[in-house]
């Protein structure tokens, strides 16, 4: 099965949250927090203005980007967690 986004919306794997605090200590299901980076998977062809032209994405496929804590739906695609959202969602791109 393979989701292909529409209009200005992006695909998302997210990053796994951290099982392990800096210090050694494992933390519990329940306190892990939602992940707010993650990687590109799929991006839609970009939004469609009145006038009939398309916004191209200023993301692409293999971006890693920031979003907000509660931003998007998540999604499961072969027993893998998505999360689909608005370009607009996007807090930012982190560049390597």
């Amino acid at each position: 099965m393979a989701v292909k986004p529409l209009e200005d919306r992006v695909l998302i794997k997210p990053d796994n949250p951290e099982t392990k605090t800096d210090s050694g200590i494992y933390l519990p299901e329940s306190a892990k927090e939602k992940p707010i980076q993650g990687r590109i998977v799929a991006v839609g062809p970009g939004k469609l203005l009145d006038s009939g032209e398309r916004v191209r994405p200023s993301v692409k496929k293999g971006d890693t980007v920031v979003f907000g804590k509660y931003a998007g739906s998540e999604i499961e695609i072969k027993n893998v967690k998505h999360m689909i959202m608005r370009e607009s969602e996007l807090l930012g791109i982190i560049e390597k």
